[in-house]
């Protein structure tokens, strides 16, 4: 079985050999650009584990995890354009090199190719796979819509909020480890049980980047401590303070909220501080650990020795920052 870094490794090498030969080359450099830019390859990597838990010949799917990259780094190109951001991994994002219309278009393209790579699996497995990747598209553009419009709402709730990173993060996760199950000729039982891992862990990972954005180091986690509370972005440690606050803390929280001039890094002080008082830090801790602990149950539901569930698991551990 191959581990998480030698798949990274040949995700790696074969988005590097991607050839775009069609014209215009306007259209088809963005998508280059975009593909080129790195990230964890986290979604082809669990596709390709769930599938070397079943079958050796990795390359055989390497199409179809391409595409699922393809996909994830389509809905990345769009974020971008919609949150006005300027730098993604550290360079300008592709509506500032080209420009909104070219970014647009280009992550259209990038979609419509997503779905081309995935329809060329086995026959066999073609009507489930497309099901499920088609179910996984659509369930994103509802997280994404979601996720804007909590943009403008105060009383956004934590059940809301799960559910919207369920649907904008996890299931795209989920949608890798089944698809590379079914390619890999695992029953239903598998599938399922596997989508259901996918999913809470993708839940664990998405209130860990949360709390990262808090409790991180900067030079481990890679981008500013206090993003999400600088621009007051209705996380899950959020949305609890807010809950779970007394009056007066309620109030302090609601001024740093409201205020428009202030000083960064005094804001992040106090609203940290907050969070520490009002036991924000213990809460969202305590839930990541419940997600995880339902993955490995999930997991130990697929009916495969545990040695052929172990390169699976131990990536998990790794993107969750678990050590056993």
């Amino acid at each position: 079985m191959y581990s998480s870094n030698q798949l990274l490794e040949k995700v790696n090498q074969a988005l590097d050999n991607l050839v775009y030969d069609r014209q215009p080359q306007g259209l088809y450099e963005p998508i280059k650009y975009e593909l080129s830019l790195g990230g964890k390859r986290l979604r082809p990597v669990l596709m390709l584990l769930s599938y070397n838990m079943y079958k050796e010949d990795v390359e055989s799917i390497m199409m179809q995890a391409l595409g699922l990259e393809i996909y994830h780094n389509f809905t990345l190109l769009h974020d971008d354009v919609m949150d006005r951001a300027d730098v993604r991994r550290g360079k300008p994002c592709v509506h500032k090199v080209w420009d909104d219309n070219t970014a647009i278009l280009s992550g259209d393209t990038m979609m419509v190719d997503s779905f081309i790579r995935m329809q060329q699996c086995d026959s066999t497995h073609l009507p489930a796979v497309m099901k499920v990747f088609s179910q996984t598209a659509l369930e994103i553009s509802e997280g994404q819509q979601y996720d804007m419009e909590f943009e403008n709402r105060n009383d956004v709730k934590e059940e809301e909020y799960l559910e919207m990173i369920r649907l904008k993060t996890s299931v795209l996760l989920a949608c890798a480890v089944k698809i590379g199950a079914l390619l890999g000729g695992a029953t239903s039982e598998d599938a399922d049980a596997l989508y259901a891992f996918g999913e809470r862990i993708g839940l664990a990972f998405q209130l860990q980047d949360d709390y990262l954005d808090v409790y991180g180091d900067f030079s481990v986690f890679g981008k500013r401590i206090g993003g999400d509370i600088l621009c007051n972005k209705k996380t899950y440690m959020l949305i609890n303070a807010f809950e779970r606050a007394n009056k007066e803390q309620r109030k302090e929280l609601e001024s740093w909220i409201s205020r428009t001039e202030y000083d960064p890094q005094e804001k992040i002080d106090a609203v940290t501080r907050l969070y520490n008082e009002i036991g924000i830090r213990e809460l969202c801790d305590q839930k990541i650990n419940e997600y995880f602990q339902l993955a490995e149950q999930s997991l130990q539901e697929v009916s495969l020795p545990k040695e052929k569930k172990s390169q699976l698991w131990n990536y998990a551990l790794q993107l969750i920052n678990r050590q056993s």
